[in-house]
């Protein structure tokens, strides 16, 4: 696929789970990549302030991460603020730009520009934003449309009216949950945007991007067409429709178009990811609640943008008003005597950002409970992190010498990274383990081979299953 602008193939969530679930580390994987893959622009998805983590981390944490990802092998670093604010995404737009990178900055389209009765989110309010985005020095603007909001006659008119509004090309990246993104992507194209994100066909759809398969022929023999090998992206996407059944049980359960969208406005991201949540509290059954109340909470909220980490609080909240089967009418009667997660807590003290149009006074009032927020940027109050400790640190959890790469994973995931570091000294390097082994352990009788190192194979036999012990392992 030479003719790609990029690979987005690192950050947001990948960073994550690499360490979280899969005891792997991510920087050796970027590594892997980039050594494989010389000539294609390698992009990562970076949350402003809040890195590749969920909260906010102080201003050296921000340049140091997009210095040693820079190095590492990352071209394009998409930026984005959860809230849409701007102060939130300075310093990564000027680390990027610092690191010789290309530094595409993002607004996160909500709402309905075409909706009169949705007046909070507008043409005009995306344009400014523009404006103020490529005067921080931002090489391409990004549309994130993280729900799959953007609809095909809206993403006409804002593409048309962006392009009439900055100099710099414009990326669209969105999310095919509705069903209609080959259809926006056409009207985006029609209008005159640069660059789209689409998925290989197994992996398209959904939550996921568009097709990249089928956006070439939906745009066959049109005025601007996909810059591709038509051939090798349906044999890519063979592979991947292999590798995608080992995951099935971390699907969203999703198996046709969800218009609903349109109404919950939840991040493509997230739906997944909430669904387990509702169902690791007891809220499975309860899931199309859960649902109409995050929509709800989103409106309570002031109708905020939603994306992690703002998107998380949403959820959060919703989970918890479902579970205590409150509303909107009793979070504020009984409010003073509520203990409100602590996401809830930090966002509405300023931790995330500073939403457009302001905090609900008296919501915020009753969360808060007599703390004061902030309205200053987050890392103004941060101290710098002293990496010469971190690095002693990593060592000491490590077992051997750390690198600036352990550090900056330490200081977004302490917890995380301590128990990855625990699983690699106690079992080394588990990547070599298959896939299906990995995730659901091996079968009575059952031989495997894993290659630990190029001419070094073990040979595995489960011979048989011992009682429980009384700590629980077998």
């Amino acid at each position: 696929m030479p003719d790609l602008f990029s690979f987005e193939m690192w950050g947001g969530a990948t960073f994550d789970v690499a360490y979280r679930f899969l005891k792997e580390d991510p920087w050796e994987r970027l590594t892997k990549l980039r050594n494989q893959i010389p000539n294609v622009l390698f992009q990562m998805l970076f949350r402003g302030a809040n890195a590749v983590g969920y909260s906010n981390y102080p201003d050296n944490v921000i340049r140091e991460f997009i210095k040693t990802s820079a190095e590492s092998g990352i071209d394009v670093f998409r930026i984005f603020d959860s809230l849409n604010w701007i102060k939130g995404m300075e310093i990564a737009i000027d680390a990027t730009r610092q690191a010789g990178k290309v530094a595409e900055a993002a607004l996160c389209y909500t709402g309905d520009i075409l909706d009169d009765s949705r007046a909070k989110y507008t043409v005009d309010y995306y344009k400014k934003m523009a404006k103020e985005l490529e005067a921080t020095g931002a090489h391409i603007l990004a549309i994130k449309d993280m729900a799959g909001l953007l609809k095909p006659e809206a993403a006409y008119r804002l593409i048309s009216e962006l392009k009439a509004t900055v100099d710099i090309p414009i990326h669209l990246h969105s999310h095919d949950t509705s069903g209609n993104g080959i259809y926006m992507y056409a009207k985006a194209v029609e209008a005159g945007v640069d660059i789209v994100d689409t998925a290989l066909g197994s992996m398209s759809g959904l939550t996921s991007q568009p097709s990249v398969s089928s956006l070439y022929y939906a745009l066959q023999h049109g005025k601007r067409q996909v810059r591709a090998d038509v051939k090798a992206l349906e044999s890519l996407s063979y592979y991947w429709e292999d590798v995608r059944k080992y995951y099935q049980n971390f699907e969203s359960g999703m198996v046709s178009p969800h218009s609903e969208v349109y109404v919950h406005e939840m991040p493509g991201g997230q739906y997944s990811n909430l669904q387990q949540q509702a169902k690791a509290v007891g809220l499975g059954e309860r899931w199309e609640e859960v649902k109409e109340m995050y929509s709800r909470v989103n409106l309570l909220f002031g109708d905020v943008v939603k994306v992690t980490p703002s998107s998380k609080v949403i959820g959060d909240m919703a989970l918890f008003m479902v579970q205590n089967n409150l509303n909107e009418i009793s979070v504020i009667d009984r409010g003073k005597t509520i203990d409100f997660p602590e996401s809830v807590i930090e966002f509405f003290e300023g931790y995330i950002g500073q939403p457009y149009g302001g905090f609900p006074e008296e919501l915020q009032q009753v969360i808060l409970k007599g703390r004061k927020p902030i309205t200053v940027r987050p890392g103004e109050l941060l101290e710098d992190v002293d990496f010469e400790i971190l690095l002693n640190k990593t060592e000491e959890l490590l077992g051997h010498p750390s690198t600036m790469k352990d550090a900056l994973a330490y200081t977004l995931y302490p917890k995380v990274f301590e128990e990855y570091a625990t699983t690699k000294k106690q079992f080394g390097n588990i990547s070599v383990v298959n896939t299906s082994e990995f995730l659901f352990g091996m079968r009575l009788g059952q031989e495997i081979e894993v290659e630990i190192e190029r001419g070094k194979t073990l040979i595995i036999k489960l011979v048989s299953i011992g009682e429980p012990q009384s700590d629980g392992n077998r």
